[in-house]
C-alpha cells in the first residue's frame, strides 16, 4: 500500500474541492471524487471530514447554496431555475435548505442589498 504524507493528502483533497467547484453543475458521486482524490471511498470520507471538518455531502451542498446565493445576488429572477440548478427537485425544498443556510428564504435574500448579500456568502 503506498503511503501518503500530509502534505500529499492535502493536496488530493484541494484537488477533490476543485474538481467539485468545477463540475458543480453534475451529478457528484463518492466513486468519481474517490477517483480524483486517488483513494477509496472509505479513505476519502475519512480524510475529507478530518481536512476540512464536513463530509463531501455537507460540502457540496455548501458550495451548490453559495452558488445559488450569488445567481440570486446578482438578479436570477426564477427561483425554481436557481432551485434547480441547485440540485432540488422542488421550489419549496431548495427554499427548505436555504433558509436553513443562510437564515433567510430565497426571496428575502435576493431583496437584501448587494453588500447584505455579499456578507451572508462570505460567512455561508
Amino acid at each position: 500500500m503506498i503511503s501518503h504524507t500530509v502534505h500529499q493528502q492535502q493536496q488530493c483533497i484541494e484537488a477533490v474541492q476543485k474538481y467539485i467547484r468545477s463540475h458543480i453543475d453534475e451529478t457528484l458521486t463518492r466513486d468519481v471524487l474517490a477517483e480524483v482524490a486517488g483513494f477509496s471511498v472509505p479513505h476519502l470520507h475519512r480524510l475529507f471530514i478530518a481536512t476540512t471538518g464536513e463530509s463531501l455531502s455537507a460540502y457540496v451542498r455548501r458550495e451548490r447554496m453559495l452558488r445559488a446565493g450569488r445567481k440570486l445576488r446578482m438578479g436570477a429572477i426564477d427561483i425554481t431555475e436557481v432551485a434547480l440548478a441547485a440540485g432540488y427537485h422542488t421550489h419549496s425544498a431548495f427554499g427548505k435548505a436555504f433558509k436553513q443556510h443562510f437564515g433567510l428564504s430565497p426571496a428575502e435574500f435576493r431583496e437584501l442589498g448587494c453588500m447584505a448579500a455579499t456578507e451572508l456568502l462570505r460567512k455561508g
